[in-house]
């Protein structure tokens, strides 16, 4: 497991409830259904609130992913402020999935 998906898992650990899937390409994170973050290799994505996912996709190694409402972080280097935006916006995702309805907005 790479330091991403380490650190990742780490803060994945210190939340209630939350359900880990893994898939072929690396782990997709729920909690009561929806699904929130998914790490595969040196890239995490996180569904986040539409006000910290704009603010989000300024900062560097950020693009929108695919699904609506998700941005993707895929830092050139993997250095502590990477590590910190990963782990601050999982846990934003994780809140957000929360106050979400189950099993809507999956990537």
């Amino acid at each position: 497991m790479d330091e991403l998906a380490t650190r990742i898992e780490a803060t994945a650990a210190a939340i209630d409830d939350i359900e880990r899937r893994v898939v072929p390409d690396g782990t997709r994170y729920l909690l009561d259904g929806v699904e929130f973050a998914a790490v595969s290799g040196a890239t995490a994505a996180f569904r986040l609130r539409p006000d910290i996912a704009e603010a989000a996709l300024k900062t560097p190694d950020v693009r929108r992913a695919a699904a609506p409402g998700w941005v993707e972080l895929r830092p050139v280097r993997l250095d502590q402020f990477a590590l910190d935006r990963a782990t601050s916006w999982f846990a934003a995702a994780a809140r957000y999935a929360a106050e979400s309805e189950p099993g809507r907005l999956t990537h």
